[in-house]
């Protein structure tokens, strides 16, 4: 099956790890710790169907696969169709094919899918990209059958975009000869990853929501015994080469450093940036930090008045 880029899949095959192998198998181990406490919180058996929302390359449905076995249904679904010609691909050499469908929909529009369908409803990294939250869990709640499971991890980008916010007053209220030369250079980079104003941060999918708008959103749908768990990971960064870093991107939706560096700043600009972050970035110790959300809710068993699916 012939593979067209997009940006989803360009960004798991590329950006998401620099073209770096080292770095990429650092990034599956992550990747697949991820999906084990998904599948641990999902309560799998055999028999069940589990649909999984955004499933990129395949990855929640074929681990979920490997740890049930042959009696597990699995329907992915996703807005690229490049990313769902990649699963089956994946499906298709693991031996797994006719276990497995492939639907393009998106999660806050699950329309191919019949109501109470699934007993489990799974994603990561998918509502954060999502406009419609709200209407992704009452999709999720509507495909679910009376019983159903919903377990997901999100990451939460709120507070780098608060960071780029702070980092814009700071520069809107000091002079420019105060300033040191390479903060509007840092801003100018990281506003081209998340938004920089208030307006923007409510607006944008990816910083307009907090782990307590996903608990209220599993409420107001008709999801009981939810349960969140926000984890904070603060680590020191490994050393890692200039290339790898210039090729990088946070998010699919952001541009590598490269693309930056070419279209945003004059030579001069980028010997300034460079020369203020290739050193510390090459030598290590940058503190990351990552933020995820957890949770997991199920559709009641008989379903209360008034709730509608």
């Amino acid at each position: 099956m012939t593979e067209t880029a997009d940006i989803w899949l360009d960004w798991l095959r590329h950006h998401r790890h620099g073209g770096d192998a080292t770095h990429e198998a650092q990034m599956r181990g992550k990747v697949t710790d991820y999906v084990d406490r998904i599948l641990d919180a999902a309560a799998l058996q055999p028999g069940m169907t589990l649909l999984d929302l955004g499933a990129g390359e395949g990855v929640v449905g074929l681990r979920a696969i490997e740890r049930i076995g042959a009696e597990l249904n699995i329907i992915m679904t996703d807005i690229s169709q490049p990313l769902l010609d990649a699963a089956q691909a994946k499906a298709a050499a693991a031996g797994v094919l006719s276990q497995c469908r492939f639907l393009v929909a998106a999660a806050d529009d699950l329309a191919p899918v019949p109501d109470a369908s699934a007993d489990v409803v799974t994603s990561r990294a998918v509502l954060a990209y999502v406009d419609k939250k709200a209407r992704a869990f009452a999709e999720s709640f509507r495909v679910l059958k009376p019983g159903g499971r919903l377990s997901i991890a999100e990451p939460l980008f709120r507070d780098e975009a608060l960071d780029v916010i702070a980092m814009k007053r700071v520069l809107d209220q000091r002079a420019a000869d105060v300033v040191e030369p390479v903060l509007p250079l840092l801003h100018r980079w990281k506003a081209t990853q998340f938004p920089d104003d208030e307006a923007g941060l409510e607006r944008t999918a990816i910083t307009n929501y907090t782990e307590r708008d996903f608990v209220r959103y599993a409420r107001e749908t008709g999801f009981t015994d939810v349960h969140l768990e926000l984890h904070i990971d603060v680590r020191t960064a490994r050393p890692m080469p200039w290339e790898v870093f210039l090729n990088k991107s946070p998010h699919p939706l952001a541009p590598t450093l490269k693309d930056v560096l070419s279209q945003k700043f004059s030579p001069a600009e980028r010997q300034i940036f460079e020369q203020a972050l290739r050193p510390r970035l090459q030598a290590g110790g940058n503190i990351s930090i990552e933020r995820m959300i957890y949770l997991t809710a199920l559709k009641p068993a008989r379903q209360a008045p008034g709730v509608s699916s």
